[in-house]
């Protein structure tokens, strides 16, 4: 099999996305996984509407490959994660219609003899968009950190679920009872207490509480060290590989990869989910 990209965390940079498209046409990946925060920084605040980046440029940037490509082009599996608004969702679904990617959010779709999982979700932050924010295992917020319950929302949502639902029971369900052994996760949140998940707090205090340095999952952390995937694929805490020096883990036999980057170069990582501890990782 040709090796697969993943990149996340684009955060709508142009100069990333064309990165990411001549590598696209030059190597033909069999497929690319995006693991959110693809849009442009707050643009639902900046006044964007709807479409605006995914209707106009994402999209038809992924579908000029794909007249070029024919049937070389990749499957594209990607999700949303907590900076894009979900008001958005329609636009992806749209793309979905006419084959340019597959939008996995809650869903399990075939890839090859393996199975990809997409989750967008992240335990609560300090920013005020919630569109894609839950609870992790409990209905505890850590210091400093704005409840799924209060912020502000760029789309409707049930408040029963706001106010009860759970990472944990998200990927509960998600999984049900399904063998994770040739499992592929498309998670925006990575694993909590990893080389993966450090943020730049060090030091930092919220009301003379001390800040967790680690912002990742912990009900992501259990199901991996549970149900042991295959392959977890992560963003969302973009300098944690600066810090650590760490961009890959393995948790039992589970493969974890945090593809953010904190730095204005694309981070492209290859891998072969017939061996992913060979993946490598490039700056672009």
């Amino acid at each position: 099999m040709p090796s697969c990209f993943f990149a996340t965390d684009l955060h709508g940079r142009v100069e990333r996305y064309e990165s990411l498209f001549t590598l696209i046409q030059a190597e033909r990946p069999a497929a690319v996984f995006l693991g959110g925060d693809l849009l442009p920084r707050s643009s639902y605040r900046a006044g964007l509407a709807p479409g605006d980046f995914a209707g106009g440029y994402l999209r038809p940037g992924f579908e000029r490959l794909h007249e070029t490509l024919g049937h070389h082009y990749p499957a594209v599996f990607l999700i949303l994660g907590n900076d894009d608004p979900k008001v958005e969702e329609p636009s992806f679904l749209e793309a979905v219609r006419n084959g340019t990617w597959q939008y996995i959010h809650g869903r399990r779709v075939p890839f090859a003899r393996f199975e990809v999982y997409g989750y967008a979700y992240v335990p609560p932050t300090p920013f005020l968009l919630k569109d894609w924010e839950r609870y992790d295992v409990s209905r505890y917020v850590d210091p400093g950190c704005v409840s799924p319950e209060e912020g502000r929302r760029s789309a409707p949502a049930d408040a029963s679920d706001v106010k009860w639902g759970t990472i944990a029971q998200d990927l509960s369900t998600l999984a049900n009872e399904n063998s994770m052994e040739s499992a592929i996760l498309l998670i925006h949140t990575p694993p909590y207490d990893t080389a993966l998940d450090r943020a730049a707090l060090d030091g930092k205090k919220h009301e003379h509480v001390p800040l967790d340095v680690h912002t990742g999952s912990i009900a992501v952390r259990r199901f991996i060290e549970q149900r042991q995937p295959l392959l977890t694929l992560h963003g969302h805490v973009h300098e944690s590989a600066r810090l650590t020096g760490e961009w890959k883990v393995r948790i039992g036999r589970t493969v974890c990869i945090n593809a953010a980057h904190d730095g204005p170069e694309l981070a492209l990582v290859r891998f072969d989910p017939e061996s992913p501890d060979e993946a490598s990782r490039e700056l672009v």
